[in-house]
Parts: structure tokens; C-alpha cells; sequence
């Protein structure tokens, strides 16, 4: 919502693109000040309180598309949606008026996403080679082909908005004529100034919030510096103001998902975004026949991860004093 709203306020994308630059200049100059100590002063309930909010948010925004039910972007975080309901008289509305080949989609991904860890599974070399949530998309894309031909009303289709949808570049040089670079005659435009300072103080907590959840779920408990990750958004956001894109941050969603696909490095991080580029630029064709309910119930698993009932039952044992700030958080996120 602050990128959509600073975008209406600026009347020009290319004036955006130069707040984004200009907060990532601010963010870099944050971290060289070591202001990224901010994160300490969080409590430890507050940040299992907002996984869980974080967990309960994904899982009722995904059970719609894991339903078939893909009116709105399955990214949108916003709880007033553009097809006029919001995040939770969707469910019901979705349950109303279910997609069977969806349902299926999603039921044989969330059979393997679960399954996966199962001794059985667990003693197959293989599987620690191949994440589950890859064998889903090529399952489900197969199986939704599969429908095309055998039971076509079941097909979960690009015109009804059920598939992936990435643009299409005939040639780099399209995709670089799509590309809106930053208005620098805005540089004295005090709503420019205005606009970076936002993106970098809500980026920069936003990303000190996650870097502190990320620290939690990691399995051995190392612990990141803020500074650096305050440099790096930073280095982002300059890059991205400078190529015409949207400001970066840290979230939870992706960090969790990394984790729980046995991330041990920042290498891992690498590869995510080069394995982004080069899927976008060179298969966005192969992509677009990837079902949402897939993706939907690879959300969903996260989600659960983050606010499964022994979270909650392990911060209820510590008692009132934890329990409530912990309840606190949920619900505020949630709400």
C-alpha cells in the first residue's frame, strides 16, 4: 500500500523510481551509523508472535486460489481486495464456489509438502537433492494438461486468471524499453524526499523484524548483522531506483521457505535470484502453465510451519507473561 500510495501522491513512476534510489542512499548511510541495533530491543515473544500472525495471514489469503478462487493477485497482502471482499469473507465466497481441479491441485501438493519428511521418504538419498515443492509444480503442471484432455471442466485456466502469469519479452530489447528509469529533475522535489525517507525507515524495520524471525527458525542459531543487512537493502534499492524497479526488502515468507528447503549459506540467496532471472527471462512461457493452487499450497505448508499448534503450545507452557504479548502480536498482525 505505501508503494501504491507514494506512486498516486508522486502523479509519475519515474519520480518513484528516483525515491526508491534516494532511500536506498538513506538505508546504506543507516547501516554505516549501526543503527541496525534496533532489532536487540525486540522482544522474543513479539517475533514468534509475528511468524505465527505472518503464518495465520498466508494461510488465509492461500486457501481461496488453493480452491480455485484467483480473482486477486496471489501475492496481495491488503485486507480490502480488488474484487471488493476482503481477507476473510473470500474464504467463504471460495468455499462457495470451488474448483475440483483445483482442489485436487492443491490436495496432492500439500500430500507431498507433508509428506516429504516421513522416515519412508527421508531415507531416499534423492530427496535430499530434490526439494519437494519442485516435485509439486511439475506434478501439477503435468496434471493440469492431464485435465485439458481427459476432464476439461476440471482445467485451470490463464483467461479465468488460474495460472501464472509473466510477461512475455520478444527481445532484450523489449524488455529493456519496459524498463522506466528515474526523473532526476525531481531531485529538489521535497515529496520525492518525503516518500524516500518512508520506504527506508518501513523498509528498515520491516527488514531488522525479519532478520530477527530468520534468526530464530535458523536450525543452528546464528546470528546475522544488521548493519550489513541494512547496507545491503540499501545497495538494493540503489540498483533497483536506478533500473526503474520497486524497493527491496527482507520478508519472512521467502527467508522461512528458504530455510525449510535446507538453506545453509547466503549462497542460497544468490542462487534464488539468479534462478528468478534466468526462469523469468529465458521459460516465462514454460511458467505460465504453472497452476496458482499449486504455489497456493506450497504457501500454505510455510504458513503452517510458522503457527503450528506446537509454537503456540511451547510459548503457552512459559506462562502469562509470554503468552500475552505473544497473543498481542498475533492478533495485531492478523488484524
Amino acid at each position: 500500500m505505501i508503494v501504491l500510495n507514494a506512486i498516486q501522491e508522486l502523479k509519475a513512476f519515474e519520480a518513484f523510481t528516483l525515491a526508491v534510489l534516494l532511500s536506498g542512499a538513506m538505508q546504506i548511510a543507516i547501516g554505516l551509523l549501526r543503527a541496525g541495533v534496533v532489532g536487540d530491543f525486540i522482544p522474543n515473544m513479539v517475533i514468534k508472535g509475528m511468524l505465527s500472525g505472518i503464518g495465520i495471514v498466508i494461510i488465509l489469503k492461500q486457501i481461496p486460489h488453493a480452491m480455485g478462487d484467483d480473482n486477486d493477485f496471489i501475492g496481495d497482502e491488503s485486507f480490502q481486495q480488488a474484487d471488493h471482499l476482503n481477507t476473510f469473507n473470500e474464504v467463504s465466497q471460495s468455499v462457495s464456489s470451488i474448483n475440483w481441479g483445483a482442489i485436487l491441485i492443491s490436495g496432492v501438493s500439500l500430500i507431498i509438502l507433508f509428506g516429504w519428511n516421513h522416515p519412508v521418504i527421508k531415507r531416499r538419498a534423492w530427496t535430499r537433492l530434490v526439494p519437494a515443492s519442485l516435485i509439486c509444480v511439475v506434478l501439477d503442471t503435468v496434471l493440469n494438461e492431464f485435465f485439458k484432455v481427459m476432464v476439461p471442466s476440471w482445467t485451470l485456466l490463464a483467461a479465468n486468471h488460474h495460472l501464472v502469469e509473466l510477461p512475455v519479452m520478444g527481445s532484450i530489447r523489449e524488455g529493456l524499453q519496459a524498463l522506466h528509469f528515474p526523473d532526476f529533475s525531481r531531485i529538489a522535489d521535497p515529496l520525492v524526499w518525503k516518500v524516500a525517507l518512508t520506504i527506508a525507515i518501513v523498509g528498515s524495520l520491516e527488514s531488522l523484524l525479519s532478520l530477527e524471525a530468520s534468526d530464530k527458525l535458523d536450525p543452528v542459531k546464528r546470528i546475522s548483522d544488521p548493519h550489513a543487512e541494512l547496507r545491503a537493502q540499501g545497495f538494493g534499492n540503489l540498483i533497483s531506483g536506478l533500473l526503474g524497479g520497486l524497493p527491496v526488502t527482507s520478508v519472512i515468507v521467502r527467508s522461512s521457505a528458504n530455510i525449510y528447503a535446507g538453506a545453509k549459506t547466503r549462497l542460497s540467496s544468490i542462487i534464488h535470484g539468479l534462478l528468478l532471472l534466468v526462469a523469468a527471462s529465458l521459460i516465462p512461457t514454460v511458467l505460465n502453465r504453472v497452476p496458482l493452487a499449486c504455489l497456493a499450497a506450497i504457501l500454505l505448508s510455510i504458513g503452517y510451519k510458522l503457527c503450528s499448534w506446537s509454537v503456540i503450545r511451547s510459548v503457552w507452557k512459559e506462562g502469562w507473561s509470554q503468552f500475552l504479548p505473544f497473543a498481542i502480536t498475533v492478533a495485531g498482525i492478523v488484524f
